[in-house]
């Protein structure tokens, strides 16, 4: 019976293709757009300023050497502080460094000049990127320096280093160690925008049914088996859009070289678990809710919430208690831990087995759903 289902609903699809187009060139333009938005893997050249107030040499040389980064480029030079926060106020600038004047008398007498720093954080990635970049040219500059300062004093070469840098930090970025940005953004952000497509999808043709008034004939298909017809009506919307994930995936994890130390069957398995669960939710929410329209608003803001319930842009652990329990109710939360073990950190099923499994957990979704369905169905043909 399931058979006969889908091949109505391909049907439907070949005869109505007007919403699978628009979803499809959806997905692909979000792909493209994040893709050719962060190219380089961080924001470069971000404009900042700098205020000289002492237009000394060594002034000079600390603006041509922050010019000199990829993160930031020194887009102005000013003369006093109120020019460089009205840029910073316009959003020309996104930080600004204040040389005092007399710094370089200030080091040639041996004393401590202070570098003020201001940075625009009503931007929060263009404010910390350029906090970092700043703050780090500042720590060099306060170095040579000092390294001056010492060879004036006649501190042998060989201990000059160990008196300005004691102790030396190592640093390792696990899982991402170029820092790129697109890792972070895309690998959740693509596969939540194809889970909700695929949930927004499966319910409106379960809504169109009641829009159309033609539930009767399509669970007639389904031999009056309301689990049969809600399952007909997924399966063609489950492969193609796993589909448009699995390419996404192959691209980014391929000729984007995202990192990848797990196994590809396993994330492939997540990925067609993912688009399954997505699609039991708005099922279910279509079958609690007899008003389409209703039911199609609220299964449109469940899935925007999982963006961020999931946890890639804000820690769930940092969250209240409330919505941490609130979190697990988005399988989206569930891929982003399984992608993760899997992509980053190389874990197989032995690690990724919960997340797995509370994916799966999912389709009682469906089974509620179908029932719910099924007894507004009884009532309406009682009546």
């Amino acid at each position: 019976m399931i058979h006969r289902v889908i091949h109505r609903e391909l049907r439907r699809m070949v005869l109505q293709p007007r919403y699978l187009i628009i979803l499809t060139l959806g997905a692909i333009f979000s792909f493209i757009f994040f893709a050719t938005l962060t190219n380089e893997g961080q924001p470069q050249n971000l404009p900042v300023a700098v205020v000289d107030l002492d237009g000394t040499y060594l002034s000079r040389r600390l603006c041509h050497e922050l010019d000199a980064t990829h993160a930031v480029h020194v887009k102005a030079v000013y003369t006093s502080h109120t020019e460089a926060r009205q840029a910073m106020q316009r959003g020309e600038v996104f930080a600004f460094y204040e040389i005092p004047k007399g710094t370089y008398n200030e080091v040639l007498q041996f004393r401590s000049p202070h570098f003020v720093l201001y940075t625009n954080q009503a931007y929060l990635l263009a404010g910390s990127l350029s906090y970092r970049e700043l703050a780090t040219m500042g720590k060099l500059a306060a170095g040579a320096v000092q390294r001056e300062v010492l060879r004036k004093k006649g501190v042998e070469e060989h201990l000059i280093m160990g008196l300005i840098q004691p102790v030396v930090l190592q640093n390792h970025a696990v899982g991402n160690a170029k820092a790129n940005y697109q890792v972070y953004l895309m690998t959740t952000l693509i596969p939540g925008i194809i889970a909700l497509m695929s949930m927004l999808h499966t319910a409106y043709v379960i809504g169109r049914e009641r829009q159309e008034r033609t539930v009767r004939s399509w669970m007639r298909k389904a031999g009056d088996n309301p689990l049969r017809a809600f399952l007909g009506k997924m399966f063609p919307y489950t492969f193609h859009y796993t589909f448009l994930l699995l390419v996404a995936e192959i691209v980014m994890y391929g000729p984007m070289h995202f990192p990848m130390s797990g196994s590809w069957p396993l994330l492939v398995l997540t990925s067609l678990l993912l688009v399954m669960a997505a699609q039991c939710a708005g099922c279910f929410l279509m079958g609690c809710i007899s008003d389409p329209s209703l039911a199609l608003s609220l299964t449109s803001a469940y899935g925007t919430l999982a963006f961020t319930m999931c946890g890639f842009s804000f820690p769930v652990d940092a969250m209240p208690l409330p919505m941490q329990c609130f979190s697990l109710l988005f399988p989206l939360r569930y891929y982003f831990l399984a992608m993760r073990d899997i992509t980053l950190f190389g874990n197989g099923l032995a690690v990724c087995w919960p997340q797995v499994t509370s994916l799966v957990a999912f389709w009682i979704l469906l089974l509620i759903g179908a029932s719910m369905f099924n007894r507004q169905y009884e009532r309406r043909i009682a009546c």
